[in-house]
């Protein structure tokens, strides 16, 4: 049986994922040509919905009151009043969000980092949070960059930002374990399934915040995203609105607001 290196595995799944979101691009084609006007669509109806995560603190999470809560839940409330409209948080993961944006089975997505690929068939808003994402493991690991990753096992969710960053720089020997949702991999960590984990940061915080003890150190950085919102091609009213939202939001401090609760920050001076 011809066995498959874990780089040609690497390229392969790199493929693929480019060539998903090319379909994705060309079965959406349509709806881009028809011109549909979300915003009229949201202010008609009198709702936004809008995809968030709830395996993602602290951006989305689900509370002891089995309610959703977040910087993204919190933001979410502004942005309906900003619009006048009531609204609809449904429950994404990494891997059917764009699918769900692009079907229309919602108006808006949270929590999107903006890349070469996503603009082929996404439009964004102005970041309205900060975040990176790094590598994260125990520290009797001493990994201080991609090399280091040799030989060990990541952890990381699949068809997201963690897992591309990371598999940008991943050397053949590493082995990614990809799961469905951030949850599958952080506890997939704990359990000691893995040896390491690609999250964000403010994710790896809000896991050490009830024990700084916990072992999830940070090696290396992978990248820097800042949040945005994201919607389909062609939404070119919808942008302005949310852009003007978001402008708003900094300007009178709601977001500084917001940061100060789920980040345990201020935002810093540029996001």
């Amino acid at each position: 049986m011809k066995t498959v290196s874990n780089s040609a595995r690497r390229r392969l799944f790199l493929a693929r994922s480019a060539a998903s979101l090319a379909m994705v691009a060309a079965g959406a084609g349509y709806s881009w040509t028809a011109q549909a006007d979300t915003l009229q669509d949201v202010t008609n109806k009198g709702v936004l919905k809008i995809g968030v995560f709830q395996d993602y603190p602290p951006f989305g999470s689900v509370g002891p009151d089995m309610k959703p809560r977040g910087f993204d839940v919190d933001f979410a409330e502004v942005l309906g009043k900003g619009l006048g409209v009531k609204v609809e948080l449904i429950p994404v993961t990494g891997a059917n969000r764009i699918a769900y944006l692009t079907d229309r089975k919602l108006d808006m997505l949270m929590s999107v980092g903006q890349t070469p690929a996503r603009e082929k068939i996404l439009d964004f808003s102005a970041a309205y949070a900060p975040y990176y994402i790094a590598v994260y493991g125990p520290p009797t690991l001493a990994v201080k960059d991609p090399a280091g990753l040799a030989g060990k096992r990541i952890a990381t969710a699949g068809g997201t930002n963690e897992d591309m960053s990371l598999a940008k720089v991943a050397p053949p020997e590493a082995v990614i374990k990809r799961f469905d949702d951030q949850s599958g991999a952080i506890s997939a960590y704990f359990a000691g399934q893995v040896d390491m984990i690609s999250l964000g940061g403010d994710v790896a915080r809000k896991l050490r915040a009830p024990n700084p003890k916990v072992a999830l150190d940070e090696k290396f950085k992978l990248m820097n995203s800042p949040m945005h919102m994201a919607y389909n091609k062609g939404e070119t009213r919808l942008k302005e609105k949310l852009d003007a939202i978001v402008g708003q939001a900094l300007k009178d401090g709601t977001l500084n607001g917001i940061s100060l609760k789920w980040l345990g920050g201020p935002l810093p001076g540029s996001l």
